[in-house]
C-alpha cells in the first residue's frame, strides 16, 4: 500500500509544502515551515500559506515565491472552473465542495469506479449522485483553447445580444432627452462618450444623480477643472502671445453688452461681458475699457486687438496703438463685409428692387390665408426675410425671388388669387403688380 502521505501520490500543489501526521486522516494537514496543524484538508492549508484570509492564520515563516506560487496555482484553477462551467452537461457532474481536491473524491468514494457504460456514479454520503457527463469533461484543456473556442461559438448569438441591449439603452436615453426638452445636438459633443463609458464601467444598479449634486457640488467641481484648464490655455498666450476681441451687441432689452475675449493657438475662450449703454459710443471711455482689459490679460501677452469699425472703436484703437507700441489694432473683417455689402445696396436700382421684395414679403407673410396660398405654389418653400443683420439677407432675399419668380407669378394670375378678398385690396393690387412688373424679373445680376 502506497504512502498518501508523499507529494507524488496528491495532484494539488500544496502537498509539496504539507505533510500529514495521520496518514489515514488527509483533513489534519501540517505546515512544514512553521509546523501548525490545520484542520480541513489541503484547501485550508493552502489559505494558510497564502495568508490574507481572516478565519485562517496566515503562515509566518512561509517563502514569498511559495505564496506566489500557490496563488498562481489558485487562479489558473478557478479559471479552468469558471471556463468548465458552461461546457454541456457540466450541471451534471457531481457538485464538489471547494475544500476538496482529487485525493479527498477518491477516499470518498472508497476506492469505488462507476459501472462501464452507466452514467451513474456511485452514491457519497448518503445521496446518489448526479448524472456525470463525457470522460472528456475529467481532462483539463488549455484555458487560452477553451475561451477560443467559445467566442468562436458564441460570437454570433454575443453580437447579437449586445446589439438588443444597446437598443434598450438607446431607447432610454433618448427617452429622457425628449422628457427633458434637450437638443438633439448634445449627442455629438465630446464630452458624452466618456459619461457613456463611465456608467458602463460601474454597471447595472447605479444610482442617478441629485438635484444637489448637480447644482452644487459637481458644478464647483467642474468649474475647479474648468479654471486648471484655462491655465494651459493662459500658457500660451504667455508663450506665442494672443489677441484681445471686443464684439458689442444689443439684446431684447437694447442693453448695449460687448463680449471680451481671448483667442489663442488652441482656440477662442470667453472672459466676461461689460453692459457698455453709457459710453458704448464714447473713444475715451471705450479706450479706457480696453486698456483695462489688456493690463488684465498681460500687456506683454497681447498681440492686437480686434474691435468693429464704429468711429468710436475706431479712434480707442488709434490711442490703444499710442500707449501701446507694441500693439496693433485691427478692425473686424465680417463687420467689413457688412459694410461693402451696405454700400452696394445703396445703389439706387438695387435699393428700389430691395424695397420692393421687403414690400412684398411683408404683405404676404402678414395674412395667414394668403401665405398657405404662396406655399402651395411654391411647393412648401418659403421666401428668405431680411434678418437685423440685414446686409447679407438682402441678397438672399432676391435670390429666392429669383428662384421662386415663376410661382409668384403663376399664383398672382391663378384663378384661386382672382377669387381671394386680397385681389379687390389697394395694397394686393399693387403686389401683384411688383411680381408682374417685368422689371422685376431682372434678377440676373444675382447669378
Amino acid at each position: 500500500m502506497s504512502n498518501t502521505s508523499t507529494p507524488s501520490n496528491r495532484k494539488d500543489i500544496a502537498w509539496n509544502y504539507a505533510t500529514l501526521p495521520d496518514p489515514k486522516n488527509p483533513n489534519i494537514v501540517c505546515c512544514c515551515f512553521c509546523a501548525k496543524i490545520t484542520n480541513g484538508g489541503i484547501y485550508r492549508h493552502k489559505l494558510h500559506l497564502v495568508g490574507g484570509n481572516r478565519n485562517v492564520k496566515a503562515c509566518p515563516k512561509g517563502p514569498e515565491h511559495v505564496k506566489e506560487e500557490i496563488k498562481e496555482f489558485i487562479q489558473k484553477k478557478n479559471v479552468l472552473k469558471n471556463q468548465m462551467d458552461d461546457i454541456p452537461h457540466l450541471d451534471d457532474i457531481v457538485d464538489l465542495e471547494e475544500n476538496e481536491d482529487d485525493d479527498d473524491i477518491q477516499t470518498k468514494l472508497k476506492g469505488k469506479r462507476p459501472i462501464s457504460g452507466s452514467s451513474i456514479l456511485p452514491t457519497m454520503q448518503g445521496k446518489r449522485c448526479k448524472q456525470a457527463g463525457p470522460i472528456d469533461l475529467y481532462f483539463a484543456k488549455d484555458v487560452e483553447e477553451i475561451v477560443r473556442q467559445r467566442r468562436a461559438k458564441n460570437k454570433g448569438q454575443f453580437d447579437e445580444n449586445k446589439k438588443k441591449l444597446r437598443e434598450d439603452a438607446v431607447q432610454k436615453f433618448a427617452t429622457w432627452m425628449y422628457d427633458a426638452g434637450i437638443p438633439f445636438n448634445v449627442v455629438k459633443y465630446d464630452s458624452l462618450k466618456p459619461c457613456i463609458d463611465a456608467i458602463g464601467t460601474f454597471g447595472v444598479g447605479m444610482k442617478p444623480p441629485s438635484y444637489h449634486e448637480v447644482r452644487v457640488k459637481y458644478l464647483k467641481k467642474e468649474l475647479t477643472n474648468t479654471n486648471l484648464f484655462l491655465k494651459s490655455y493662459e500658457e500660451d498666450h504667455a508663450r506665442y502671445g494672443c489677441t484681445v476681441m471686443a464684439d458689442g451687441w444689443t439684446d431684447k432689452k437694447s442693453i448695449t453688452l460687448i463680449n471680451l475675449l481671448v483667442n489663442g493657438p488652441k482656440g477662442t475662450i470667453f472672459v466676461e461681458s461689460v453692459d457698455a449703454s453709457s459710453y458704448s459710443h464714447t473713444a475715451d471711455k471705450m479706450y479706457e475699457l480696453l486698456s483695462k482689459f489688456v493690463n488684465r490679460i498681460g500687456e506683454q501677452d497681447v498681440v492686437q486687438v480686434v474691435t468693429d469699425n464704429a468711429s468710436c472703436n475706431v479712434r480707442a484703437g488709434r490711442l490703444l496703438e499710442n500707449n501701446f507700441p507694441h500693439l496693433y489694432w485691427t478692425p473686424c473683417a465680417a463687420h467689413c463685409l457688412d459694410l461693402m455689402l451696405e454700400e452696394i445696396f445703396k445703389i439706387p436700382n438695387l435699393k428700389k428692387l430691395h424695397e420692393r421684395a421687403l414690400m412684398v414679403n411683408g404683405y404676404i407673410y402678414n395674412r395667414p390665408q394668403l401665405l398657405s396660398m404662396m406655399r402651395e405654389f411654391t411647393g412648401q418653400r418659403d421666401m428668405v426675410r431680411t434678418a437685423k443683420t440685414r446686409f447679407a439677407t438682402a441678397f438672399l432675399t432676391l435670390k429666392r425671388f429669383q428662384v421662386q419668380l415663376a410661382n409668384l407669378r403663376k399664383m398672382f394670375t391663378s384663378e384661386k388669387w382672382a377669387k381671394s378678398r386680397y385681389s379687390r385690396e389697394t395694397a394686393g393690387k399693387r403686389v401683384a403688380e411688383v411680381i408682374l412688373m417685368p422689371s422685376f424679373g431682372k434678377l440676373r445680376f444675382l447669378r
